[in-house]
């Protein structure tokens, strides 16, 4: 069985390797400072809605990329709205491949486009794995809050 100073350290080391690995930014914390006692889920909150969209986001990349007339600021739109919203929750590695998706626009290059396409999606998918722990990790260390309040 856990306890509660093993998931505080757990949490901790987690948490902080995901700012030396750069999946995440100052922007995450400021997200933490946002939640209080009468929304206690607001950042797994926030978080999941940025997947939700990230998901419509990079379908719509991919509809639009397989056209044969591309409408690149189109492509550029929806690049710029999954950039804001990395950035919203700190999800600074999704943010840092957008800018460069970004430029491939500019560039009108299609092949580009089409590679980092597949990069976003798999940081995506990473961030999300990350966000996944680190969120199950939260969880158990507040059921374990949860019976040390109930034994004192």
């Amino acid at each position: 069985m856990y306890d509660l100073s093993q998931l505080e350290r757990q949490l901790a080391e987690f948490t902080s390797s995901l700012f030396d690995e750069g999946f995440l930014d100052d922007q995450f914390n400021q997200l933490k400072q946002l939640q209080d006692e009468s929304n206690p889920e607001f950042v797994v909150e926030v978080v999941n809605l940025f997947f939700e969209d990230a998901e419509r986001l990079l379908n719509e990349l991919a509809k639009t990329l397989a056209q044969d007339d591309i409408d690149f600021k189109r492509v550029d739109a929806h690049v710029h709205q999954l950039k804001g919203s990395s950035s919203s929750i700190g999800a600074q590695r999704v943010q840092k491949v957008c800018i460069a998706f970004r430029n491939y626009c500019e560039e009108q290059n299609v092949e580009g486009c089409l590679k980092i396409l597949q990069e976003i999606k798999q940081e995506c998918s990473l961030v999300k794995s990350k966000f996944e722990t680190l969120f199950k990790v939260r969880e158990w260390r507040n059921v374990v809050l949860l019976h040390c309040d109930i034994f004192i």
